[in-house]
Order: C-alpha cells, then sequence, then structure tokens
C-alpha cells in the first residue's frame, strides 16, 4: 500500500500540536462584536461603527469581525472569507462621523475547498440541532460565527446558557475533517 504525500502532510498537520499556532494567529478578544449590544451609554461612534459593520451584505455567520474605538480611530479585527467584506468593513468604518482614521487588521482566510465543505458541515451540525436552532438559525444577525482556518475550528459569538456552548462544541468536534475546535463562546451575561 502506497501513501501520498497529501495523506503525509494531513497526518502531520494534525499530529501537531495546534493550541499554541492558533493562539498566535488569533484575534485579540479584546474587542467589540458588532452582534452584541453596548451599553447605553457607550459613544456615538461605536455605536455607527457597529451599526455600520452589522449592514454589510456579505457579512455572515462565517466571518468574524471586531473593532475597537479609540479617540476617532477605529481599529478593525477578525477573519473573514471574502477579501471584499475587508474592504467593504474598512469602507463603512471610514464613512462614520468622527472617525478620522481606520486600521484594518481584518485577516482574510485562505481558499480551501475542504475548509468551505467543513463551514458547510458545521453549520449544518451546529444550527440544524434541535435545541440551538430554535434560538439562533433564524436571526438576521447570526450570534453565533464559524471561523474555519486550514481545518481547524474557532466558535465565537454569544450564546443562551452554559449547555448551549457545550452542544455547539460537541456539535462542532463531531465533525469529519476538523483538526481542532477552539470553543471562544461567551455566555450572555457572564
Amino acid at each position: 500500500m502506497r501513501i501520498t504525500k497529501s495523506v503525509l502532510a494531513i497526518v502531520a498537520m494534525s499530529s501537531l500540536s495546534f493550541t499554541g499556532l492558533y493562539a498566535a494567529d488569533k484575534p485579540s478578544s479584546s474587542h467589540l462584536d458588532p452582534y452584541v449590544t453596548g451599553p447605553a451609554n457607550e459613544g456615538k461612534i461605536v455605536k455607527e461603527v457597529r451599526h455600520q459593520l452589522l449592514m454589510l451584505p456579505y457579512y455572515g455567520v462565517f466571518d468574524d469581525l471586531g473593532f475597537n474605538v479609540n479617540g476617532s480611530t477605529v481599529t478593525l479585527t477578525g477573519e473573514v472569507t471574502r477579501p471584499t467584506l475587508k474592504s467593504d468593513a474598512a469602507s463603512a468604518a471610514k464613512k462614520v462621523e468622527g472617525v478620522t482614521n481606520v486600521v484594518n487588521n481584518i485577516e482574510v482566510l485562505p481558499l480551501s475547498p475542504t475548509d468551505d465543505s467543513t463551514r458547510i458541515a458545521l453549520y449544518r451540525a451546529i444550527y440544524g440541532d434541535p435545541t440551538l436552532a430554535p434560538r439562533y438559525a433564524y436571526s438576521a444577525a447570526p450570534q453565533l460565527h464559524i471561523i474555519v482556518k486550514n481545518g481547524n475550528v474557532r466558535l465565537e459569538g454569544i450564546v443562551a446558557n452554559a449547555m448551549d456552548k457545550q452542544i455547539a462544541g460537541t456539535k462542532a468536534n463531531s465533525v469529519p475533517n476538523v483538526f481542532h475546535v477552539e470553543n471562544d463562546l461567551q455566555v450572555e451575561g457572564k
């Protein structure tokens, strides 16, 4: 039986300790998420940047956008599947009144048919679950995001309770072609 180079590469990749590698590539968790409503006293720029990012037509469940506002400077972070979403996010932030500078640190995820099929399988597993679907599958702005990079998965967003977080993580771990799942879902109110 011959083992091809691609099989050897997959085995080598799956045997790596991925936690350390992905943590270095992972965007900072100290950002504001567009799909999370802020406190009533947050600034006008923050509210408007949040609104503009949510209104982007191609911002979806497979993208993670975040932002920080420091004075009149907006820093965009996250990971997206389309290069146009990165540039659209920067353009939207620049249009906000009072913003003088936009730093675009959004990463465009690599093109990969395998990652694309893994995204679809993850979506079906998580959003098709009878426990999770009624709460998360039918909202206009998805609060549970699925980020796939080279077979590694990060779940990002807000869930209603710890059980939903656990179910989503378990469903993600059951999908074929997933090397590692990092469950960064936050429980609402905690």
